[in-house]
């Protein structure tokens, strides 16, 4: 047998046996999905139960989905440093952060946003809709689409329609002041930045990039810690606390032993972030941003669609500017931000469709709206 013959058969056993090992996974988590749609079929009558499925299926889906918004370049940027390691400072914040709002707005770890009109009150009872949307939302997660966790999970909850159109307008300025925002900064700065990232990074950078996106994942929390407390009581006990901050602690720890899994790719794609230096330029802008429509309103916002309008505006500017080194083409690009649209699109959509179909008062809203 010839050298290359003997390659050819190494490279198609290594690729049929990552075949088979794709294949089990994914039975596997559809069989896990299965699990749980089954749970929730059973349990969805029962409130004190319900409340915490729905919790763990959330508070789980939505940090996978959103991991790339705020975690995402931690983790491309971090490759060589073991996962606990990342876990421990991730995780860390996450529990001070939400520990800092459960003592200061009396037992509420969203920071109030779920006090603005149609989030307010306390689950009574849940449609099974709203148990199972975190499941969808993990499903959409496996498919590498970066979707709206706050359309997904909070529309499901709204108790009329000027709860969700509040959130969308939000949501859509939000894009697009940081598509406006990240166009200026990389290509009025496309210079600078590109000279900042020749080179080997000095050691301090790996500092600056720590504490930025812990700062980042700070500012995400005090907007998206709502999307997974939706399904408790708006004021937690001290028991109530541990059992939401523990899973969650826990269930990072999962997404960095898995390095962000599937979605990380959303990353992993775009210009130029494994280096340290450029992920910690687009961690301090978003993070600027975020801070910016935390102290605007109390109002809930998809931080999915300013994170896709950061990363578009990035990449139209670097295409623009001849000062930025990137490989990609116009047209590539154009595709990529469209289709982060698109996939984004798609989950709004599905999103409406379900708070339709759990809520009454919307559904009566709509047929007063078109004369039904």
């Amino acid at each position: 047998m010839s050298k290359l013959s003997l390659a050819s058969q190494i490279i198609g056993e290594k690729r049929y046996q990552s075949l088979v090992l794709f294949g089990l996974q994914e039975r596997t988590f559809l069989r896990l999905i299965a699990a749980f749609f089954v749970i929730a079929v059973i349990f969805y009558p029962y409130p004190e139960i319900a409340m915490w499925i729905g919790f763990m299926f959330a508070g789980y889906s939505a940090i996978a989905n959103d991991s790339i918004q705020t975690i995402g370049t931690f983790i491309s940027s971090n490759s060589e440093v073991k996962w606990w390691k990342l876990w421990l400072w991730i995780g860390g914040i996450f529990v001070a952060t939400v520990l800092y709002s459960w003592i200061m707005y009396d037992g509420d770890v969203s920071f109030q946003r779920l006090t603005s009109k149609g989030f307010s009150e306390s689950p009574k009872s849940f449609h099974f809709l709203q148990i199972v949307a975190p499941l969808l939302l993990l499903i959409i997660t496996r498919l590498r689409m970066p979707v709206s966790t706050t359309f997904m999970l909070l529309s499901c909850f709204s108790s009329n329609a000027s709860g969700i159109i509040g959130v969308t307008e939000k949501s859509l300025m939000g894009y697009g002041l940081a598509f406006v925002v990240a166009m200026l900064v990389w290509y009025l700065l496309a210079g600078v930045i590109n000279k900042l990232t020749q080179g080997k990074p000095h050691p301090m950078w790996r500092v600056a990039q720590w504490i930025i996106s812990g700062w980042l994942w700070s500012m995400w929390i005090t907007h998206d810690a709502a999307n997974i407390a939706i399904f408790l009581n708006r004021s937690l006990t001290l028991i109530d606390f541990v059992a939401f901050a523990g899973f969650v602690f826990v269930g990072l720890g999962i997404l960095f032993y898995l390095r962000g899994d599937k979605i990380q790719r959303i990353i992993t794609e775009k210009s130029q972030v494994v280096d340290v230096r450029a992920a910690s330029v687009i961690d301090i802008v978003y993070a600027m941003i975020l801070f910016v429509f935390k102290e605007w309103s109390n109002i809930p916002m998809s931080t999915t669609w300013i994170f896709l309008g950061l990363l578009g505006g990035r990449e139209l500017a670097m295409q623009l500017s001849k000062k930025s080194d990137t490989q990609r083409t116009m047209a590539s690009t154009v595709r990529m931000i469209l289709r982060d649209i698109g996939f984004a699109t798609i989950g709004l959509v599905i999103s409406v469709l379900l708070a339709i179909a759990v809520n009454t008062n919307i559904q009566q809203e709509l047929i007063i709206y078109f004369g039904w």
